[in-house]
């Protein structure tokens, strides 16, 4: 059983349980770092740098829920070793994934069905890093900068 860790606003939080319901039916073990209940005043920074911090401790990827996408993106981008993006189809996400080593997926819940969720994180969990000398490379010009900021 694949171990993920997911987390979300107020905004992303209906989204985000019936996404978990889904994982846990697909035989994933999850962690999830949200609020219980929905809480109008939460700050969605909480939950990203958790989940960032998380998914850099424990090597596993991670899922984000928040109206647009862009505030846990921003937020989540600043743990060292993250690498985030919003994603919007299927396609995005298998590149991201297979080119950039994507390990929190971004998902704008004002944006997307349901369905449309499922395609992507179907994407997100199942397409592997490319081992391409060119992708690592790159990767690696990332991991030698971050070793150098705070």
């Amino acid at each position: 059983m694949a171990s993920l860790i997911i987390g979300s606003d107020h905004r992303g939080f209906n989204l985000k349980e019936k996404i978990k319901e889904w994982l846990i039916s697909q035989n994933y073990q999850i962690e999830d770092i949200s609020n219980k209940t929905i809480n109008p005043d939460d700050n969605y920074p909480d939950f990203a740098i958790k989940l960032g911090e998380k998914v850099v401790q424990n090597n596993i990827k991670g899922i984000l829920f928040c109206a647009n996408g862009v505030g846990v993106n921003i937020a989540v981008n600043k743990v060292k070793g993250v690498r985030a993006s919003i994603c919007f189809n299927e396609k995005q996400t298998r590149t991201g994934r297979n080119d950039d080593d994507l390990n929190v997926l971004c998902i704008a819940s004002d944006f997307l069905s349901f369905e449309e969720c499922q395609q992507i994180i179907n994407a997100f969990l199942t397409t592997v890093f490319s081992p391409e000398e060119r992708y690592i490379r790159r990767i690696n010009i990332i991991k030698q900068y971050e070793s150098t900021i705070g």
